[in-house]
Parts: C-alpha cells; structure tokens; sequence
C-alpha cells in the first residue's frame, strides 16, 4: 500500500525474502526461446517475412515511390551538382593517396554511388574515396608493388608498376568489398560497437597524419619510397627532409599558396554559412585558376613540375580480382571495411538523428559491400564517405539519394568528356586539396582535453589508439586499439567498484557510508555492494574486497577454532581442563603446542564446520577462552551483498562464492543477498548452488528487507547501541531506538515496513 502525504509517500507491505515473495504473488512461468526457436524463426518462409526481406534489402522501393518530386526534385539537382563537383576534385587527390593514377579516382566516385543509390539506407551521406580508406588501400599497393620494383624510371617500367597497382587497389577494394557483404548477410552489422568514439576519432586523427606525410613528396616533387611498415612514417620523413634540398620549388609555392586559399576560404565558409546560400566552391575555383595557369604558362615544361597527364576516356572493362594479392592482403581487407563502416555509419547516423529516418547497420553493410565489390571489379578503389563531401550534399538541400545520382553523372560527364581539362593541373595541388579536407580530422586533437576531464579511460584509449596508428601503421594500429579498448573493459570489470554501504536518512535508502554524514549502521551487520558483473577474472578481487571490509579472514577464523576445539579435547582428555557453569578453568600450567603439530597434517579438517556435540559446554568465542588459546574476535553477525548491479555469475565465480559464503556461515555468520535480478535464483539452483549450509532464504528482495529481517531476528536487547522494545497494543511494530548519537528521534521498524 502507498500512502503519498505532500512530497513524500508511504509504503505498508511486509518484509520480503525472494521466496516469501514468490510464496505470496504467483509467479508466471514463462516460455523462453531456445537458439534453435530463434533458428527456425528466421529462416521461417512466409508471404509477409519476403516482402519485408524484399523492402529491406532493396530500400530503393521504399522511398523511391514516395518522392516528393515537386517539392524536393530542384534542392537534389542543386545538391547533387555541388557534390558531384567536390567529388571529382577528391577522387583525383585520393588517388595519390592509393598511389594509382589520379583518373582511377574518378571510377572509385563513380560506382559505389549507383550501387548505394539502390541498396543505401541513409538519404544525405555521399558515398565516395575517403582518405584514411585510400590511404590503407595504398599501404597495401606500396607493400606488394614497392617503388623500386621497376629498376629504372623509363616510361614502359612506369606504366607497368601503375597497372600493377590499379589491380592490387581493385583486389583489396574487391576483398573488403566481400567481407563487408558477409558481415552484412549474417546480420554482423552491430561489429561497430567494438569501435567507440574514443577509438574512431585517435584513429582518423592518426590517419589525417599519415595523409598530410603522405602527400609531402607530391608537393616537394621528391622521390620518396613507400614504408608500409611499423614506424614507416618515421622513415618516409627521414627520407624527405634527407632530399629536402632537391624540391621543386614552383610545387612548393603553388602547395603553400592553395593550402593558405582553401583553409581561408573554408575558414569563411564556416564562419557565415548562415548567411551563405551556398559554401563557396573554393576546390573547384582553385582547380580550375591552377589548370588554366599551368596550361597557359606551360608549367610542366618551364618548371618541371609534376602533373595529373592524360586521363583515360570511358571506362575498363570489369577485371577479375588476382587471388595472389587476395592471399596476401586478407588482414588489409578486413580492417578497411570495418573502418569503411564504421566511419560511414557514424556520419550517416548523425544525419539520421537529424533528419529523423530510420538506419539498418546490415543495410549499409550490403550497400558499402556491393558498392566495393562493383567499385574493385571496375579498378576503382574502397569507398565510404568524406565528412566534407556529405556536408556539402546535405547543406546544399540534399533530400534523397538522388542528389547522389546527379553527383554521379557529373563524375560521369568527366570521365567521358571533359576529362582532358585537367590534365595540365599539378599534383601538388591536388596534394594541397587533400589536406584542405582535413582539418576536422585534425582539429579532433582538441577532444584530448576533454576527455581528460570528462572519462579518463577514453581519453588514454584515444592516446594509445593515436600513437598505435602514427607509429604501428594503421592496420597494425587498429588491431592495437581495438585490443587495448576491450583490454580497458576488463580491467574495469576485474577492478570493479566495491563499497561498504549503510542507511541514509532513516529510510529505505542505502548509499556508500563515505559520502554521507546522517548515516546509520546496525550494530553488527555489514553491507557490501560489487557494482560490476561477477565472473572468473573479479572473483578473487571480490573475494579480497569483502575480506577487507568484514576486517577478518572467515577461513582463518574458522581454523583457528578448530585448532582451538583440538586444543581443548586434548586438555579435557589431560585433565587440565575443568567445565563449571561459568566457563572452563585451568587445572594445570599449559604448554605451547606448535601449530604444525596439531594440525598432523590434516589440514582439510580444519576447513569444516565446527562441531561441538561433543563438548560438555557449548563455548562462546567471544569470551575469555583458556590460557594459551587465541581465536580472532568477529564483532559482525551478518552479512548483507547487494547484488543488484550484478548482472552475470559465471560457473568459476559461482563455486568460489559458495566457498566464501561457507566459510563465513560455519563461523556463525548469517549472510544475505538483496536485489539479485530476475533469473539469478533459477541459475544457482541449476548449477547445484543450495545445500544444508548455502539456502535459498539468505535471497531478499532488497537491502532494506535484508536489515529488517536481521533487526527482528537478533536479540538486538544485549546490544548497548540499539534496544528494541515492544510496544504496547502495536501488534508486530517495534521501537528501535538508537543511542549512538546518529540521530536523535526515535524511529519505528514495523514488520510491515512503514518507511
């Protein structure tokens, strides 16, 4: 019964064990599936279950039919052309990052976009190269197919490592491509919660480094080998600055002078996008003024500078993966389309939330797999999505995906047409481009601070996944972190916290006995609360933390009383023992025994309960004992575990926790559990958990259940701190007053607990 009474409420009900409870509310059994029930559910054939598989693998249908035309048509036109534009600029300075022409960038902008337009859950990301995925497909091409494969720089030898590369891209691209359509086909699309925040952001941040080395060479026009290897960024800026003075210095002022042009312009783009219609186009105004400066000074000629050259018309024809790069680059596979996902499913995430439509992980998954696998077999390479460039389809009115098809036939139109144009474009500003599309990335190490001060453990899990990334590589960084991620889960779950609680302002509330100053204890009892899942790793901490706050050890207690027990047969036996009503007394000068000796190897013995059926006086442990016998004092009687946070008790944990709970029993120790979940008492009697000394009565509902249990049922009258007195014409309520000075008003405990 709850009586409200102004801003407080009263409660009437009775104290409750688990089992009183089940006794006195009925109980439904309910039916719980088993794996082969989920099993056969899933493959269940019916007329609803393949249309619902049809809907959702293809999502085309869904909104397709229910396109807004008039309404929405002129913002993905609009949208669609500004992201395309963006699109064909990144595609070209991507492909140096995959170290492959730049117009292969052009079919990697291309493909996966169709592909996503029909598969794609998400209405606003623009699928696309992302340069840390180009950057560890280009690691992978610059490990099979290195710089000085050739043996000289003729144009023949040239155009061969190119080819070879393009196919090593396409494989690797291929790869992911399969791995991340399984992963969606078997419904693995919930992989990316192995990829927190912390962990994404230390690893693009990384990435964004290795791009910005990357691309020194191109904008310094130097020779510089690939090291794909642990500590390979070290050695490529050894290498660089070891050939510094060869630069090209017309590269240099053209990469300073369109990085300092795009960081202002985006810089402003920022600052009054609420009053810009539309961002300004600065990466295709650059490309442009840099093409026609180049062209009509004839920069390649009078500087020797580096440019895209000649881009292939049209399309190749669709090539085979080559199975031995397949072999070689299983690890580059996986960990590309993980990160692909991860990446694009957080950006398409936060345009969901804000636009309000649902996302399906599998979806994207098959999406993203499909578009690799197209993107590979065409020689384009791994796609996902550039923050910038979906920034630019969903700002610029971006409703659907069909923004995204008219993305494509720009790339289209560049591919087929127009494609000539840049061919006098320098790669140093292509380079320049590329780091133009990094600041947010770069900017991320401002989330170090803030770490720091909000979860430290997220803040060493950025750190560590950084320098992993800069210093490993990023395939060998990323398999570090994620280890070191799931490394920090455990050692919070095996280092759990652990607190001694008590009640908190005479009522149901129980709270960390640290923290509060209007505590109250009863005298005697101990309430122990583990805020972490129970199991084989923590078992032993737990174990230890309980010891601590109990302030004695149960089995040493217990063998030293039986060591005593021993010790008083054998003098009762001598004779130098006598039993009065008082207590035993002494009849002779006694000899120190060694412990060994008693023990005669039986140590096992020691371990069982103590038994005193056949001693003449049941003895009291807590008084004087003979001379020459020493037991440690317990000045507790119970025990209460809070176990609501608790949510598993694996098998090891459970048969050590039985032997704790033992332990503290036979030495005359009541021990109780509060707040255990639902199902946790079926487990324990399924495992054999019960026996005479371990019952299913120590369960309580809670811990306040758990105290008033204890109160009634102790002589609480021997104790000096607390008496407990019937009162008069109550019935089952009693006084409990306190005179220890935590309180000074009197407080009522009713076996039906008024609160």
């Amino acid at each position: 019964m709850v009586e409200p009474v102004g801003n407080h409420y009263v409660i009437a009900r009775p104290v409750y064990s688990e089992n009183l409870f089940n006794e006195e509310h009925e109980k439904l059994h309910r039916y719980h599936k088993t794996f082969w029930d989920h099993l056969r559910l899933y493959f269940r054939c019916s007329p609803q279950r393949v249309k619902k598989i049809v809907l959702g693998l293809f999502p085309i249908v869904s909104w397709l039919p229910a396109y807004r035309f008039r309404e929405w048509i002129l913002s993905d036109i609009v949208s669609g052309i500004n992201t395309g534009l963006v699109a064909v600029l990144q595609g070209l300075a991507f492909a140096l990052l995959v170290n492959v022409p730049p117009g292969y960038g052009l079919y990697a902008a291309f493909f996966p976009v169709l592909v996503y337009f029909i598969f794609g859950t998400s209405r606003h990301i623009s699928v696309g190269p992302f340069p840390v995925l180009s950057l560890m497909v280009g690691g992978a091409v610059v490990r099979l197919v290195p710089d000085d494969s050739a043996g000289n720089d003729t144009s023949t030898n040239t155009s061969t490592i190119d080819q070879e590369r393009v196919m090593v891209a396409a494989s690797v691209t291929f790869l992911s491509g399969v791995f991340q359509l399984l992963l969606g086909i078997i419904q693995f699309g919930f992989i990316v919660i192995y990829l927190s925040q912390s962990l994404i952001s230390g690893f693009t941040t990384a990435a964004a480094i290795h791009v910005v080395v990357s691309q020194l060479k191109f904008m310094f026009q130097l020779s510089v080998p690939g090291f794909n290897k642990p500590f390979g960024i070290i050695y490529t800026l050894e290498s660089v600055f070891s050939q510094i003075t060869q630069t090209n210095i017309a590269d240099l002022v053209t990469s300073i002078l369109v990085s300092i042009i795009v960081f202002v312009v985006k810089e402003m783009n920022d600052r009054y996008k609420a009053k810009l219609p539309t961002p300004i186009p600065v990466e295709l105004i650059v490309t442009v003024l840099a093409a026609l400066i180049s062209y009509f000074a004839n920069f390649e000629e009078k500087f020797n500078v580096a440019v895209v050259g000649k881009l292939e018309e049209g399309f190749h024809a669709p090539v085979a993966p080559d199975v031995g790069v397949l072999q070689k680059c299983v690890v580059d596979g996986i960990s590309i389309a993980i990160v692909g996902f991860a990446v694009a499913f957080s950006v398409a995430k936060v345009y969901s939330i804000k636009h309000d439509y649902p996302l399906d992980g599998n979806q994207e998954l098959i999406a993203f797999g499909l578009g690799n696998i197209v993107g590979g077999s065409f020689k384009g390479f791994a796609s996902s999505t550039a923050l910038s460039r979906s920034g630019v389809q969903e700002s610029t009115g971006g409703k659907t995906q069909i923004a995204g098809i008219i993305s494509a036939v720009i790339v289209l139109i560049v591919i087929l047409a127009i494609g000539f144009l840049l061919a006098p474009l320098q790669k140093s500003v292509l380079a320049s481009l590329a780091l133009g599309n990094l600041k947010g990335m770069l900017m991320q190490f401002k989330e170090v601070g803030i770490l720091w001060r909000k979860d430290k453990y997220d803040c060493v899990i950025w750190v560590v996944t950084f320098l992993a990334a800069v210093f490993l590589g990023l395939d060998i960084g990323l398999a570090t972190a994620v280890a070191f991620q799931l490394l920090t889960v455990v050692i919070r779950s095996q280092i759990p916290s652990c607190t001694v609680l008590a009640n908190v302002g005479r009522s149901n509330i129980y709270r960390n006995r640290k923290d509060y100053t209007d505590i109250y204890e009863p005298e005697g009892v101990k309430i122990f609360r583990c805020s972490s899942p129970i199991f084989f790793a923590n078992i032993e901490f737990f174990r230890e933390k309980l010891i601590t706050a109990v302030g004695f050890n149960p089995l040493r207690v217990l063998r030293k009383r039986n060591k005593a027990l021993r010790k008083i047969r054998k003098m009762l036996k001598k004779g130098e023992l006598q039993v009065t009503p008082k207590g035993f007394i002494c009849m002779a000068n006694h000899t120190q025994e060694s412990d060994e000796e008693l023990d005669n190897n039986r140590i096992e013995e020691l371990d069982q309960p103590v038994n005193m059926t056949d001693l003449p006086i049941q003895i009291n442990w807590g008084a004087d004992l003979p001379p020459g016998i020493t037991v440690p004092r317990v000045n507790i009687h119970s025990i209460v575990l809070d176990f609501s946070p608790v949510s598993f008790l694996d098998f090891s944990a459970m048969r050590v926790l039985q032997k704790t709970l033992k332990e503290f029993v036979r030495i005359d120790i009541d021990v109780y559990i509060a707040g255990a979940h639902e199902g946790f008492m079926e487990k324990l009697e399924r495992c054999a958990f019960f026996d005479e000394e371990i019952k299913p009565s120590m369960f309580f509902l809670t811990i306040h259940d758990a105290i008033l249990h204890i109160l009634l049922k102790k002589d609480i009258a021997s104790s000096p701190k607390l008496k407990l007195t019937e009162e008069k014409g109550s019935g089952n309520n009693y006084i409990v007053t306190p005179s220890n000075g935590l309180r000074s008003r009197e407080c009522t405990i009713p076996t039906e607990t008024k609160l």
